[in-house]
Protein backbone atom coordinates (compact mmCIF):
# COMPACT_ATOMS: atom_id res chain seq x y z
CA UNK A 1 0.00 0.00 0.00
CA UNK A 2 1.28 3.47 -0.89
CA UNK A 3 2.30 5.80 1.89
CA UNK A 4 0.92 9.37 1.70
CA UNK A 5 2.90 12.34 2.98
CA UNK A 6 2.61 16.09 2.68
CA UNK A 7 5.36 17.85 0.72
CA UNK A 8 6.83 19.17 3.98
CA UNK A 9 6.86 15.69 5.53
CA UNK A 10 8.43 14.19 2.40
CA UNK A 11 11.10 16.87 2.44
CA UNK A 12 12.01 16.28 6.07
CA UNK A 13 11.96 12.47 5.66
CA UNK A 14 13.40 12.23 2.16
CA UNK A 15 15.88 9.45 2.97
CA UNK A 16 13.10 7.28 4.41
CA UNK A 17 10.85 8.01 1.41
CA UNK A 18 13.61 7.03 -1.01
CA UNK A 19 14.27 3.83 0.94
CA UNK A 20 10.58 2.89 0.83
CA UNK A 21 10.36 3.55 -2.93
CA UNK A 22 13.54 1.58 -3.47
CA UNK A 23 11.99 -1.35 -1.59
CA UNK A 24 8.88 -1.31 -3.77
CA UNK A 25 6.51 0.80 -1.65
CA UNK A 26 5.32 3.89 -3.57
CA UNK A 27 5.26 7.18 -1.69
CA UNK A 28 2.51 9.63 -2.65
CA UNK A 29 3.33 13.30 -2.01
CA UNK A 30 0.45 15.68 -1.41
CA UNK A 31 0.04 19.44 -1.39
CA UNK A 32 -2.96 20.81 0.50
CA UNK A 33 -4.36 17.27 0.69
CA UNK A 34 -4.20 16.67 -3.08
CA UNK A 35 -1.81 14.06 -4.52
CA UNK A 36 0.71 15.85 -6.75
CA UNK A 37 3.65 13.44 -7.12
CA UNK A 38 4.82 9.91 -6.46
CA UNK A 39 8.16 8.36 -5.64
CA UNK A 40 8.51 4.88 -7.08
CA UNK A 41 11.41 2.49 -7.50
CA UNK A 42 13.39 2.64 -10.75
CA UNK A 43 12.29 -0.90 -11.56
CA UNK A 44 8.76 0.49 -12.04
CA UNK A 45 9.83 3.20 -14.51
CA UNK A 46 10.21 2.61 -18.24
CA UNK A 47 13.05 4.86 -19.37
CA UNK A 48 12.82 6.39 -22.84
CA UNK A 49 15.34 5.46 -25.51
CA UNK A 50 15.44 8.79 -27.28
CA UNK A 51 16.72 12.08 -25.91
CA UNK A 52 14.23 14.74 -26.87
CA UNK A 53 11.34 16.69 -25.41
CA UNK A 54 8.97 13.74 -25.76
CA UNK A 55 11.22 11.70 -23.47
CA UNK A 56 10.51 13.95 -20.48
CA UNK A 57 6.79 13.26 -20.62
CA UNK A 58 7.54 9.58 -21.23
CA UNK A 59 9.22 9.20 -17.83
CA UNK A 60 5.94 9.48 -15.98
CA UNK A 61 3.91 9.09 -19.15
CA UNK A 62 0.40 8.21 -19.92
CA UNK A 63 -1.39 10.65 -17.67
CA UNK A 64 -4.28 12.72 -18.92
CA UNK A 65 -2.86 15.79 -20.60
CA UNK A 66 0.69 14.48 -21.07
CA UNK A 67 0.34 15.12 -24.82
CA UNK A 68 -0.08 18.83 -24.03
CA UNK A 69 3.20 18.77 -22.09
CA UNK A 70 5.01 17.16 -25.01
CA UNK A 71 3.74 19.84 -27.39
CA UNK A 72 4.67 22.62 -24.99
CA UNK A 73 8.19 21.23 -24.47
CA UNK A 74 8.84 21.03 -28.19
CA UNK A 75 8.04 24.75 -28.49
CA UNK A 76 10.29 25.91 -25.63
CA UNK A 77 13.34 27.85 -26.65
CA UNK A 78 16.32 28.16 -24.38
CA UNK A 79 17.29 31.64 -23.37
CA UNK A 80 20.88 32.69 -23.20
CA UNK A 81 22.42 32.46 -19.73
CA UNK A 82 22.51 35.69 -17.76
CA UNK A 83 25.70 36.88 -16.16
CA UNK A 84 25.90 36.91 -12.37
CA UNK A 85 26.55 40.66 -12.21
CA UNK A 86 23.36 41.27 -14.25
CA UNK A 87 21.34 39.11 -11.87
CA UNK A 88 22.78 40.92 -8.83
CA UNK A 89 22.06 44.33 -10.38
CA UNK A 90 18.47 43.29 -11.11
CA UNK A 91 18.05 42.03 -7.54
CA UNK A 92 19.34 45.32 -6.11
CA UNK A 93 17.12 47.50 -8.27
CA UNK A 94 14.06 45.26 -8.15
CA UNK A 95 14.03 44.86 -11.95
CA UNK A 96 13.73 41.62 -13.77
Amino acid sequence: MARKLSAAQAKSHLADCLRKAENGEPVIITRHGKAVAALVGMDRVALPRQKDARAVAGLAGGWKGSEDLVQALTKVRRTRPRRLCTILDEARTGRR
